[in-house]
């Protein structure tokens, strides 16, 4: 049996209009997802690398750059193997990279300390979003790099110096992060707890806290990344017994293959830290879910 015509009054015109069969087919919506992403996860990652591979052999290959300045990728890799040795023998390496360590682990410890408290002043107090979040913001502006040397000047060339550009670094991506959360929970959940009585510190612990978990751990990602730049940028400059001063050394001597296979190593340690917050933020936060870092687990 064919289809009859349709009588549809359409107030806009005000007037019945006759729709035709098939004039307006059935429309189902689907996302078009590009072939680029349905690539497995570890063929994207290991095309990647072996692109860049690729591409840093030829540039070494025809000597585009130097070969003193960039060394193979073979030359890299034989290096990572002889710096490995060392650490795994208990050799000077390994307590160059456990000094490394202690500075980042210590200088992230403080800057949660900090960077908290701060973000809880700014995002809680009308004081700290007006008088103390301006001064933060400018300081913030201004080259990191170029405090060391005060650093170094109040602190000494022992430790101490190096958690402490560490921490400054990283602390303001966490009062970023800790006020942005507060600020997260939505007005009926506030009406709710002040309905119920509660005080400004429960309001605070049971409901914004929580609430905001996603933007606080955002903070420390972002500082999670930025305390390794604190820590070995004042090893380059106040000396140390770090991985840091090795590179120094090794890069003044133009052994360029060693200065790549301690940055590698510099670099696992980063990703170290650096996932242990997102796994941390994956047990806590379980019901958020963020590709972009990597904690999605639907993929």
């Amino acid at each position: 049996m064919r289809p009859t015509a349709v009588d549809t009054t359409v107030p806009a015109l005000g007037r019945a209009i006759t729709v035709e069969p098939g004039t307006f087919p059935e429309t189902v919506w689907s996302e078009q997802v590009a072939w680029i992403d349905r690539v497995p996860r570890v063929i994207a990652m290991a095309a990647l690398l072996l692109a860049v591979l690729s591409l840093w052999w030829a540039v070494h290959y025809f000597e585009v750059v130097s070969r003193i300045i960039l060394p193979s990728p073979a030359e890299v890799a034989g290096d990572i193997i002889v710096v490995g040795k060392n650490m795994l023998s208990g050799g000077y390496m390994l307590s160059a990279l456990w000094m490394t360590t202690k500075e980042v682990l210590w200088g992230f410890f403080f800057a949660i300390a900090i960077g908290f408290s701060l973000g809880v002043l700014v995002g809680e107090t009308s004081f700290g979003e007006r008088a103390v979040l301006p001064y933060l913001v400018a300081i913030d502006t201004m080259p990191k790099v170029a405090f060391a040397p005060l650093f170094l000047a109040w602190l000494g060339f022992g430790i101490a110096s190096k958690v402490a550009l560490a921490a400054f670094i990283a602390t303001f991506p966490i009062v970023v992060g800790t006020a942005a959360g507060l600020h997260v929970a939505d007005e009926n959940a506030r009406m709710l707890f002040r309905t119920l009585g509660a005080s400004r510190w429960q309001t605070l612990i049971r409901m914004k806290i929580p609430t905001g978990l996603p933007q606080i751990f955002t903070g420390l990602k972002i500082a999670a990344v930025g305390v390794m730049a604190g820590a070995i940028t004042a090893e380059f400059l106040g000396g140390g017994k770090g991985f840091g001063e090795l590179i120094r050394v090794a890069a003044s001597q133009l052994q360029t293959p060693r200065v790549f296979s301690l940055i590698l190593y510099l670099s696992v340690l980063g990703f170290l830290v650096f996932w242990t917050v997102v796994l941390i933020e994956r047990r806590l936060v379980f019901w958020h879910r963020s590709s972009v870092t990597g904690i999605d687990d639907r993929r």
